[in-house]
């Protein structure tokens, strides 16, 4: 494969996630969830169910612990997260989702639910699950944040 062509797959690694990513954004606006950004967006989506420190927001969303901590802060202000004691360490804190955000989280889900029954439609069912197969393999080998 030459420099050319692997670029080409990166990109079109991306386009997908980049047009899912949108669609759900807009879909949240949509909904009345139209007073984040899609960098706080971003930071969300990466908020455990059972909650997730600080730290790990800034690791998964490759940003530094101040810049995630003005995010969870806005997201705070807007209903979408709280922080809470961690009941595994008296001393830490975690961010949890608030009602508000798991509104937000199944209006993207179900966005997400028909992005993804279109594109099994237009792929078949058969590649489709080749598809989900072949990307959970190389998040074995590209996610730490995988297990």
């Amino acid at each position: 494969m030459d420099d050319a062509q692997l670029a080409d797959l990166g990109v079109l690694l991306f386009i997908p996630y980049r047009h899912m990513e949108d669609r759900i954004f807009r879909a949240l606006q949509a909904a009345g969830f139209d007073d984040w950004t899609l960098a706080q967006c971003r930071v969300f989506q990466r908020v455990a169910p059972n909650g997730s420190r600080l730290t790990d927001l800034a690791d998964q969303a490759q940003m530094t612990k101040q810049s995630t901590g003005v995010l969870v802060d806005q997201l705070e202000r807007l209903g979408y997260v709280r922080r809470a004691p961690d009941p595994t360490d008296g001393r830490a804190r975690l961010i949890v989702i608030e009602k508000r955000g798991r509104r937000a989280v199944d209006v993207a889900k179900a966005a997400a639910d028909e992005i993804l029954s279109e594109w099994k439609s237009y792929l078949g069912t058969r590649n489709f699950a080749l598809l989900q197969q072949i990307l959970g393999q190389l998040r074995e080998i590209t996610d730490p944040y995988s297990h």
